[in-house]
Formats: structure tokens, sequence, C-alpha cells
């Protein structure tokens, strides 16, 4: 086996032609279609509030009809001569869906059971703070202003004071690469520890206590992530910036909505965010936007969904596996030879602790008092009413016993997560179809697809950052110092294995990178090596549970688009459990995608999650022979858990 990704995707990746309208292609980008299709075959139908949404959004000819006059309500508010009283105004915007330079969650204090709020650094039109720095992204920096200046074109020249529009553009560019110059980068804002900062409302900077309050936020403790950025952040309102600030808010307030005006406007958008950025070179189809739209009532569609394309053997099935994968790791924390007793029986108390959530919530949330209309000329309103529903939502956890049982994802969604401060695991019914899932199908294949998933998710848990949280979901250490030191210098071996690394669609074109940040995607990559290790003991277990042989049980291995030599024989279940595995990371991606998931994704390129994590798995050489750049000496693996 020379390259186990090439050699199950190869010729796919080689011919397969990335739709129009995206970037980034694959296995799941397929799911998700599928999932997509399935929603609009229940959303065009409906008529609640999931259909009027849509409705709204598809009714192009209202939309176009009103222009950009459905902003004015949101451009006269910010007519104000203080920077205090505007700084409140853009709490207003933001609890209404126009970001403020402050973002918060609400989410169980890390140091206790109640749900509180997190706050956090915002503020930039582009995707993270280096692109206003680096000189990699300084073509980007300049297109952005560029698309700032023609977007502008579209208002009334009032709404921008009169202004030249590029000394405009100029003017709104310029602070937000003051506000950039605060931001922590992408490093430090993963750190457990670091962000974790219980502070008391009225101990925040004059500036960032009124945008909570207009956003209404209640004035008691919370936790600032970036706490010298909001210092920063502060000092930026000085009376003599005020009109940059109302520039910074007009342009936010545009970008914002561009999508749910009128078709000019949303296209020309789409040619910066969507083509500049992404390399995408045509908008997605309107009803899918449409659906995405409706979203504001994500569960009440999940609901539906759930009827028609979840059954409970499905569910069922998947808890089994959960079990499978659960006990794996049991196994494996108790026989790690560099951890110690005392830190041992910590981790195994943490892994009881874990909780599943399969499918779909036990509990649907309501949206009982969300009113919307399904004319295109309430578009805007809408959006308007549909964010101000979900901000009080959240707010109103704040103080609270925080509830466990929640999900905060949709059961449509083609995802997993796991949440250190739950410490729960989450697999939506979208992500439980093949290849990932397969109710009654081969087990190689499902413990190799979703099982990995399972031991990925589990794998959080014990991560870098998730390593500090215990079985409750507090952030307090339950390492000795020397299992601590262990564990860092395990996952240095591995930080070295992928930093610096270019991926081939970035080398193909010829553009100069950095390669991937070891460190920023240290946690992925664990959650990568955990799962697939265990996946592969959870299947020998339900082997032996079985009376099977894994390395027996030779069977095809179905799949279009690999080498030719895939489907000329049979492969027994240990290898397919591994071509499985090869099968989901399937990625097709366009270069310019690819530079920025480098700058903002914690995952590692798609070649890289099948190729490297595999080579520190001892059961791959059982099942393959590994030649090139697949064979890694035995005293450079890494097994963590």
């Amino acid at each position: 086996m020379k390259d186990l990704y090439q050699f199950v995707n190869g010729p796919w990746l080689r011919e397969h032609v990335i739709p129009e309208d995206r970037a980034v292609d694959g296995t799941f980008h397929t799911l998700r279609d599928e999932a997509e299709e399935m929603v609009h075959d229940i959303v065009k139908e409906d008529s609640g509030r999931p259909g009027a949404l849509y409705a709204s959004f598809m009714d192009a000819e209202a939309i176009n009809a009103a222009g950009v006059a459905p902003l004015d309500v949101d451009f006269d508010r910010l007519a104000v001569a203080d920077t205090l009283e505007l700084a409140r105004v853009l709490g207003e915007l933001d609890r209404e869906g126009i970001g403020a330079p402050v973002a918060a969650y609400i989410e169980k204090d890390p140091g206790g059971s109640d749900a509180v709020a997190t706050v956090f650094q915002s503020g930039l039109g582009l995707p993270d703070e280096a692109y206003y720095r680096e000189e990699a992204h300084a073509d980007i920096l300049a297109a952005y202003q560029q698309h700032v200046e023609r977007m502008l074109g579209f208002l009334d020249p009032a709404r921008v004071f009169g202004l030249p529009l590029d000394a405009a553009a100029a003017r709104i560019v310029g602070l937000e690469k003051d506000i950039a110059a605060g931001h922590w980068d992408v490093v430090a804002s993963r750190d457990a520890v670091k962000t974790y900062n219980p502070q008391e409302f009225g101990k925040l900077p004059p500036h960032v206590r009124e945008i909570l309050r207009g956003a209404r936020f209640p004035e008691q403790r919370l936790v600032a992530a970036q706490p010298s950025y909001f210092e920063h952040l502060d000092g930026l309102f000085s009376p003599e910036r005020i009109a940059d600030w109302q520039l910074w808010a007009t342009w936010h307030i545009l970008q914002a909505r561009a999508g749910l005006l009128t078709e000019e406007i949303a296209r020309v958008n789409f040619e910066f965010y969507g083509t500049k950025l992404t390399g995408a070179t045509q908008q997605r189809d309107r009803w899918k936007r449409a659906l995405g739209f409706a979203g504001y009532v994500g569960q009440e569609i999940g609901q539906l969904y759930v009827e028609q394309h979840f059954p409970p053997a499905a569910k069922a099935e998947m808890v089994e596996l959960v079990r499978y994968l659960t006990d794996a790791y049991r196994e494996r924390i108790s026989q790690l030879p560099w951890m110690t007793e005392a830190t041992r029986g910590r981790a195994l108390e943490k892994l009881e602790k874990f909780h599943s959530k399969i499918g779909y919530p036990d509990k649907w949330r309501s949206y009982e008092g969300l009113e919307v209309s399904g004319s295109g000329a309430d578009v805007v309103d809408n959006a308007r009413r549909g964010s101000a529903f979900s901000h009080d939502y959240e707010l109103a956890k704040i103080g609270k016993p925080a509830d466990r049982s929640e999900w905060f994802a949709t059961p449509q969604t083609v995802n997993a997560f796991y949440n250190p401060v739950a410490n729960d695991i989450t697999f939506p019914a979208g992500i439980l179809r093949p290849p990932f899932f397969n109710a009654g199908g081969d087990a190689a294949e499902n413990f190799g697809a979703i099982g990995s998933v399972i031991g990925h998710e589990i794998g959080h848990g014990f991560d870098d950052q998730g390593s500090q949280y215990d079985g409750d979901g507090n952030l307090q250490s339950w390492w000795t110092a020397e299992d601590r030191a262990a564990f860092e210098s395990l996952t240095a071996k591995l930080v070295e294995q992928y930093h610096g690394k270019v991926p081939s669609e970035l080398v193909e074109a010829g553009i100069e990178s950095a390669g991937v940040n070891g460190e920023f995607t240290l946690g992925e990559n664990i959650g990568d090596l955990g799962g697939l290790g265990i996946a592969v003991v959870a299947y020998q277990n339900y082997c032996r549970d079985h009376g099977l042989d894994p390395a027996g049980q030779l069977a095809v291995f179905d799949v279009d688009g690999a080498e030719p030599e895939l489907a000329a024989q049979e492969w027994n279940g240990l290898q397919r459990l591994f071509l499985s595995w090869a099968r989901a990371w399937r990625t097709a991606i366009r270069p310019e995608m690819a530079a920025q998931y480098l700058a903002v994704d914690p995952h590692s390129p798609a070649e890289f999650r099948c190729n490297f994590i595999v080579r520190n798995v001892a059961e791959f050489y059982e099942a393959f022979d590994a030649e090139g750049e697949m064979y890694l000496a035995p005293e450079d693996r890494v097994t963590i858990w």
C-alpha cells in the first residue's frame, strides 16, 4: 500500500468536477446534498413557520422591488453623537442578526453547573485576524477593500455621509485592521484555560458593557474569553472615531443582510465571499439558500425529518456501536503504558460520565411566539424576528442550571460533535446514513466510518483541550504532573508529524503556503488518531462477540471512483475497515478554500487525516504491506489513547 487515500479515492479526485456553487465536495457533501433534498421536500409543502420562511426567501420579485429600503430602520439607528450610545445601538443590532465587535454564546459554566455567557472577539469582515496582517493574505485584503467600496455603491450617498466610496471603504477596512490588531490568534483562542476568565459585568470596559446592554444581556457574572481584546476594543471607541464606527456599522448591516436583498446585491456579495475567498463560481440555487434561511426553526423542520428518515432500528444499532466504542476506550485506557494509576482512575471516571445523543432530541424545542411572514417584502423583518427570538431564547438560560439534554444541532445536520462542558457526544440523524452508517450493513465498514467518528468525538474529551475538563464538564485538572508531561511529549510528536505539510491542491496550484499549523490542528488530530485506533479495537471486540475473524470475512468493497485494483479482489474485515475510513475522507477542494482552511479550520486537510493517522495504527500494518510514505517506523508512531 503506497497511498491509502489515493487507492480508494484517486480516480474520483482526478476526474471529479466540483460543482460551481461550492468550494468543497466529497463524502460529507454528498450526504449534505441528500439531506438537503429531503428537507426541501418537507419545507416546500409546509404551511407553518418553516414554509413561511422558505416562501419569503423564494419571493425574489418582492425582494427585488424592495431594494435596500428594508435596511433604513437599521441605518437610522446609527445617527447618534456619543460613542457609548453607538455601542448600545451595536448591541441592539447584534440581537437582530448584525454582528457586533463583541460576540457571545451561552453554555454551562466550565466552573459550575449554571449556564453562563461567554463573550469573545469579533468584528471582522474577513475570516480571521491573520488576513489583516500576513503578507500571504495581502491580495485578499486589497480585494476586500474593493468589495466594500463596490457594495457601498448600492446605498444612497447620504448613508456613507457623502464620502467618496473609496475613502469610506478605506476607513472601514482601516478600523477593521485596528480591531484585528487586538484579536488573539487561532492557537491562543482555542486554549481552554487561557480563555476561561470569569468576570463581573461591571468590571468590563465601558463600551463592551454598553454593547451587551444593548443586546439585553443581564448584568451579572460572565466569562471573558479574550480580556485584552476587550480593553483594546474599548480604546478604539474614541470620540474622534465615531464616524469610522458608523461607517463600519453601515457596512456590516449591508453585508449581513446582502443575501436577503436584491438578486444583484446578493450576487455581488457572493463574488467576493464565494468566488474570491473560496473559488466557487456560482451561487447556490435559491431554494438551497432558502432552506438555510428556514433554519431559524431548525428543530421544527428536524422533527418532520426524523419522522420520515430515521427509523427507531437505526437508533438502536447506533446505541450498540457507541457502547462498543466506549468499551474499547475503557479497555485501552486501562492498559496505557504511559499513564499512572491515579490519572487512569480519573480518566475512566470521566469516560463513565460520557453521555451520547443519537439522532434527535428527546424533547423538541418550541418556537411558540415567533411570528413570520411568507412575503418577500418581509424577508428582512423575518430575519430580525428570527434572530431576536433565538437570541432571547439563549439569554433566558443565563443563571439557571444548564440543561444537559438540550441539542444545539438539528437532526438533519451532517456532522458530529463533542461538548466538553457537558461531556457529551452528538450524532445527528443526518450523518447516520451510508457510507458512514448503514443500519444492518457490513460491520467492518460501519466501524471504519461512523465508528471512527464516534471514537473521534469521544477522543475530544481526552485531547489537548478536552482533557482539561473533568467528567462533569468542569475545567479543572485531573492529571498528575508526571502524566501531563508524558501526554504532552506524545502530542508534541503528533504536532511534528503534521506541522508545515502543504496539501496537494496548493502544491499543484503553485500557491505558496506555510502549510498545516500542527498546534492549531492538534485537537482534531488527536481525535482522529484515537477515533480510528479505538474503532479498530471495537471492531475486533465485536468480531469476538459474534464469533468472527477480523482477518477473515472476505467481501468486496463497493465504491465508485477507486483504483481498479480495489474492485479486482475481495478484502477481509480489517482491510474493509481501513478502506471505509479512507472513503469517509474523500474530498475535492478548490485551492482558494484549501488556503482559507489552513488559516481558520482546526481540522487537517483530508488527505492527511486519512494517511497520517493510519501510519500510526499498528493494525494497519497487519492489514496492508505499507510502502514509502505510508510506512512509519515503530519508534516514530504515536499512540495516545
